[in-house]
């Protein structure tokens, strides 16, 4: 009796999966997630200083992530953002110091109406392109610096300071104060980060890497350039003018060349932002570690500081043009916030014989 013949084997198949994050990605996620539990239980452990700083450091990275999500996704290069700073640090002194507004409040009031002004802004500087948009937001800016220099109620170009009552407001206790500052801080570099991350993964992320690709070719396929740039300017002016808020509520001092400094509201968050890397959610983060590294060591230099500070951008945007982290990213993979999901072929499973099969 001849053996039945055996019957023919097909290979096994390679099953895939989409994933959006790699294994080292997760790790550093990990790691950031805890320096950030870290710092808020920093009142605990770091003096009054150090909080001060920190502080600082967040209300840096929540500017540097609006300004790369008007720069690096919406290709809005904008050199007048710090028109946005000062309306939320005077609409604090406006409401806490004449309305008797609770400062927190007033806080988040400084957004809502950088936000609402932001709106016939854009009308305006909208109808510019290029260069002229970006020498166009500096003018507005300009514009807001000088009315608020004629203000005789807000102190004029001297500026006012918030009454001390306004400031125990927050907290009777120094010590809780300046734990509530850096918690708002925290908070507001971290839904800065999540406000970006949550828009470039949805739709509208998709037409925004779209518009930051190719305009035009956007355009050809039905991607509303116009309105994914009117919600990104408004989206940007109002974090902006909270970051405004916050930063002259802890100064408790407001005028109108310090609240309208382009110096130090957009060159110094452009320079953040081309270090780290334009165009990702992590240069931001990175460009700001770095900024301030270098303003510890170098700052008793006086303008030879800004001096290494601008030879130092030009050098990154030579030699690396995608920032640091654009190098770290390409060199291991590495990326915190991916956006980009990946096709992962997985090895199929090896299939053990069947007990006919091993006993014939």
């Amino acid at each position: 009796m001849q053996a039945a013949a055996p019957e023919p084997q097909t290979p096994p198949t390679r099953r895939h999966a989409v994933a959006a994050m790699t294994p080292l990605s997760r790790y550093a996620l990990i790691a950031a997630g805890a320096v950030v539990v870290l710092l808020a239980f920093g009142p605990l452990w770091l003096g009054r200083a150090q909080m001060r700083l920190v502080v600082e450091i967040c209300t840096y990275i929540a500017l540097a992530q609006m300004w790369n999500l008007l720069a690096g996704y919406a290709g809005l290069v904008s050199v007048g953002q710090q028109a946005y700073v000062g309306l939320g640090g005077y609409t604090l002194f406006l409401f806490a110091a004449f309305r008797d507004a609770h400062p927190l409040y007033a806080l988040i009031m400084g957004g809502v109406f950088a936000g609402l002004l932001a709106i016939p802004t854009a009308w305006v500087v909208f109808r510019l392109k290029g260069a002229y948009f970006a020498i166009g937001t500096w003018v507005v800016a300009e514009v807001f610096m000088l009315t608020f220099a004629q203000a005789s109620s807000l102190g004029g170009g001297s500026g006012m300071s918030l009454p001390v009552t306004v400031a125990r407001s927050v907290s009777s206790s120094r010590e809780l104060r300046e734990a509530i500052f850096l918690w708002a801080a925290l908070a507001l570099a971290v839904g800065s980060v999540g406000l970006v991350y949550g828009l470039l993964r949805s739709r509208f992320g998709l037409a925004l890497a779209a518009i930051r690709d190719s305009e035009p070719a956007a355009e050809s396929l039905g991607v509303d350039t116009g309105n994914a740039k009117y919600v990104v300017y408004i989206a940007a002016a109002t974090l902006t003018g909270v970051c405004g808020a916050l930063i002259f509520l802890t100064k408790l001092r407001i005028s109108p060349g310090a609240a309208f400094s382009v110096t130090d509201w957009t060159a110094y968050v452009i320079f953040i932002v081309v270090i780290g890397g334009v165009g990702r959610i992590e240069g931001p983060i990175v460009g700001a570690i770095v900024f301030f590294v270098l303003r510890e060591f170098l700052s008793d230099l006086g303008s030879i500081y800004l001096i290494i500070l601008g030879a130092l951008a030009v050098a990154v945007m030579l030699i690396a043009p995608k920032g640091i982290w654009g190098l770290i990213a390409d060199r291991w993979g590495i990326e915190l916030f991916p956006i980009q999901r990946r096709l992962v072929l997985e090895e199929p499973a090896q299939e053990k014989p069947s007990p006919e099969a091993s006993s014939s």
